[in-house]
């Protein structure tokens, strides 16, 4: 069972609704604010950290990156540039566990990770 947490600053319930509906049982999905959400990245309690802002690196993982560090988390997308999937993918691969995009991308971004979270958990 892989732990999830979206945290960022706009849109988590889409986001939220979009990971559950994409990882079923295989995972537990909770909202919390992007501060808490970081702390429980931070403490273990969740596995991956999702979140939204409009520019994708702000809001959505400025708290990520101060509690667990910049090698942990990876912008995904900014207006107007979207990671390729290959690059997604490979981000997951080598530990990055928190990741930020903006809103309007996470239709794209979502399925590409969870596809590669899905990959590297086994699940």
């Amino acid at each position: 069972m892989v732990k999830i947490v979206v945290g960022g600053q706009i849109d988590k319930q889409e986001i939220a609704g979009h990971v559950q509906k994409l990882m079923g049982e295989d995972a537990v999905v909770e909202i919390r604010g992007d501060l808490d959400a970081a702390l429980a990245i931070q403490a273990g309690t969740y596995d991956y950290y999702l979140g939204a802002c409009h520019t994708g690196g702000g809001g959505a993982l400025a708290m990520a990156i101060a509690l667990i560090g910049a090698d942990k988390c990876a912008t995904v997308s900014v207006p107007g540039k979207i990671m390729t999937d290959e690059e997604i993918a490979d981000a997951v691969q080598d530990g990055k566990i928190a990741f930020g995009f903006t809103a309007q991308h996470a239709e794209h971004i979502v399925p590409v990770l969870m596809k590669a979270i899905r990959k590297k958990e086994g699940v």
